[in-house]
């Protein structure tokens, strides 16, 4: 990482440097993936090419309130990770609470394109009226987006996962925003990353920002029903499920979050469901960063 930080303040972008400084001296949480050499230079060059329009999303007056999560969620070096370009075709799933749509909202809205994409309605619900509500949902992206940024509907929109018509292939990115334990609880993970995976490009990437468990919490902490994963779990599943892991970063760890709350993750800021005064200051939770390709 600290390539990648003299590489960044070399080409003028300082704002991150003081962040990935941060976070530059965690251990590796698992073997798997470090950062190699390779991504390390490609995530440098994309720096040097990209910073200045993702300073200027991050910095744009429509987030001012967003910016105060910045220090915690490090939109910076984590877009880097992912090489997330400008001008690309960019797939947020299961987009809630608008915190990266409106982020990317502004960094993709002049020459790429945003699509929300929405659980399969089908398989996450039998009632007619909450598919209807998802598919509402995925209709209604475009204008939200623009709500939110002030660029014209048509740069965004949003599509469900039982729908893929004339949609395959076309995806550079597609990123999963502390998204995958809601899925996995309801038992329709593995058919949402397959959709997902045939969205995507050959060269396409798909990024994942995700709750951590301790590597030894078991099963029915890890199962997705109190927000915090297994870093291996991940892993495997999307092994799995046709993906392999390029890289994984340090960038959102927290130390600080012991990831074995009664409640789940949502005792941890910013919820703070149970409003417990010890776990308040500590930042938001520990969280593992992962980049992976389609498998051949």
């Amino acid at each position: 990482m600290n390539k990648l930080i003299l590489a960044a303040a070399a080409s003028g972008l300082a704002f991150a440097a003081p962040l990935m400084a941060q976070h530059a001296g965690h251990a590796a949480h698992a073997d798997h993936g470090a950062e190699t050499d390779a991504h390390i230079r490609d995530t440098a060059n994309f720096m040097k090419h990209h910073g200045e329009q993702v300073a200027a999303a991050i910095n744009h007056p429509t987030r001012a309130e967003d910016r105060l999560r910045d220090a915690y969620r490090r939109p910076a070096e984590t877009l880097a990770f992912f090489h997330v370009g400008p001008h690309m075709k960019v797939g947020e799933y299961s987009p809630g609470g608008g915190w990266y749509t409106r982020l990317l909202g502004h960094y993709l809205g002049a020459e790429g394109k945003l699509v929300g994409i929405f659980v399969n309605p089908v398989s996450a619900s039998s009632d007619p009226a909450r598919q209807q509500r998802v598919r509402d949902a995925a209709a209604g992206f475009g204008k939200e987006v623009a709500g939110y940024t002030g660029l014209p509907a048509e740069h965004f929109s949003g599509i469900t996962l039982d729908n893929l018509e004339g949609q395959k292939g076309t995806f550079d990115r597609i990123l999963l925003m502390r998204a995958l334990h809601n899925p996995l609880r309801m038992g329709i993970l593995d058919t949402e990353l397959r959709a997902m995976r045939e969205l995507l490009k050959d060269d396409g990437l798909i990024g994942i920002e995700q709750h951590r468990a301790r590597a030894d919490a078991p099963w029915s902490y890890a199962n997705g029903t109190k927000g915090y994963l297994r870093q291996e779990d991940v892993i495997d599943i999307m092994r799995i499920n046709g993906f392999e892991l390029v890289a994984s970063s340090e960038i959102l760890a927290n130390p600080k979050d012991t990831a074995d709350h009664k409640e789940g993750v949502w005792e941890m800021p910013p919820t703070l469901a149970t409003k417990r005064e010890d776990l308040k200051g500590l930042g938001e939770s520990d969280r593992m960063t992962l980049l992976f390709k389609k498998a051949k």
